[in-house]
């Protein structure tokens, strides 16, 4: 599928990954509307400029996607503003850190709320638009932590953890439509949500944890998530972006 002319909204798309995508698929044509928290405006109108200097239509938008109301408006307002929707990237997301015994209840449904609540109203308020263009996609983003769990953060790695079943349970459901829904599960990429990480921790992951020996790039998710997008024979799939982290399993 060529994204020539195609309309996607992407969900973090201020910074990290999202934004790396947002550029992706500008370069390829599309016209792109992202959404990222209201802290992070400068940033989103700053890719947005970007976006424009690739040729695209671009939109900025400010939500908390993790109010049902909001993950609305945004598809909502991309409509409003492109006339269709043709693809929805959720790149949104957070830590949640805590185990079990130290986890706040907050932090536990907010990861929910997040990470898969907002998938589900913004899946249903995009998926007549894609019906009604004849066919799209969905793609989500799930992390390794979904694959072996996430120690110290329990609410982070269960919640991803749905996410590739929601991925398949939705595939199935939309097929028929010629919506095509996937997911990558990025390892260790190099955004501000590792900022957390010592030297030494960064330098453990590089030598012992990651076969190909260094940390992924955001442009590395986004080009798995374009490929995605562009392959029009692949549908319920979850595509590891991980360096061979997950093969490894130790």
């Amino acid at each position: 599928m060529k994204l020539d002319g195609r309309v996607c909204l992407i969900t973090g798309g201020s910074c990290g990954i999202g934004a790396a995508t947002a550029r992706e698929f500008a370069r390829r044509g599309a016209d792109v509307a992202i959404c990222g928290l209201p802290e992070d405006e400068a940033l989103g109108l700053s890719v947005k400029k970007e976006l424009e200097g690739f040729g695209s239509k671009a939109l900025a938008m400010t939500a908390d996607i993790a109010k049902p109301a909001e993950a609305v408006r945004c598809v909502e307002k991309t409509v409003e503003a492109f006339g269709k929707l043709d693809f929805l990237v959720h790149c949104a997301g957070g830590p949640a850190p805590g185990s079990l015994l130290e986890v706040c209840e907050e932090t536990w449904y907010k990861a929910f709320d997040i990470h898969v609540h907002a998938v589900f109203h913004l899946a249903r308020a995009a998926v007549p638009w894609l019906i009604k263009q004849g066919g799209g996609g969905i793609l989500l983003v799930s992390s390794a932590a979904g694959y072996r769990g996430c120690l110290g953060a329990i609410a982070y790695g269960v919640a991803k953890g749905a996410i590739p079943q929601f991925t398949r349970a939705l595939a199935r459901e939309l097929a028929d439509y010629n919506i095509r829904v996937n997911c990558v599960a990025p390892g260790v990429i190099r955004t501000r949500f590792q900022d957390y990480l010592t030297p030494e921790q960064v330098q453990n992951n590089i030598q012992n944890r990651i076969p190909l020996h260094r940390e992924g790039r955001p442009e590395d998710v986004a080009a798995a998530l374009v490929a995605l997008a562009e392959n029009d024979f692949i549908t319920g799939a979850e595509l590891p972006v991980d360096g061979g982290m997950t093969m490894r399993m130790v």
